[in-house]
């Protein structure tokens, strides 16, 4: 399962808006450079962000957009929902009572999926743009069970 561009862009964006602001607005052409992401692209996902309540525009000379509250109150789930972009890993169509199949029965790996997508958008809901900016998550500190590989060591191998 691939998280979206726009769930990645939103989240590349709002973390170097974190990291740089110091209590200062950030122009999105400053954050397009760093982030080599298109400024186009990046003034729709804000403008997205900024109804969600997560950032805040300040208009005029010196102006830019502001995290709208606290970096560590800030979480991943919540920057991904803005733009839109639902965590699904199922095939079948969100809210639906039938499923993916031609008779409208659900496959057999369905909830295997779909507490999948549960699991990673409970991961995304415990993480927030503090500590993704503050180097507080890295792979090697994931919980993982005692008999599992590192997802990591298990790709280079």
């Amino acid at each position: 399962m691939k998280l979206s561009a726009k769930g990645r862009y939103a989240v590349m964006a709002m973390c170097d808006l974190a990291g740089q602001s110091d209590g200062k607005p950030i122009a999105l052409a400053d954050v397009a450079e760093r982030q080599e992401i298109s400024l186009s692209y990046l003034e729709q996902l804000f403008a997205k962000l900024r109804r969600a309540g997560l950032v805040r525009s300040v208009r005029g000379p010196g102006g830019g957009y502001m995290l709208a509250q606290g970096a560590d109150d800030t979480k991943i789930a919540d920057i991904v929902m803005a733009v839109d972009e639902p965590i699904q890993t199922t095939r079948c169509t969100p809210g639906q009572p039938f499923g993916c199949r031609s008779n409208n029965e659900r496959c057999v790996t369905h909830q295997l999926w779909e507490a999948l997508g549960n699991q990673i958008y409970l991961f995304l809901a415990s993480v927030s743009l503090g500590d993704v900016i503050e180097g507080r998550i890295a792979a090697n500190q994931l919980a993982q069970p005692e008999d599992a590989e590192p997802l990591v060591a298990a790709q280079q191998q």
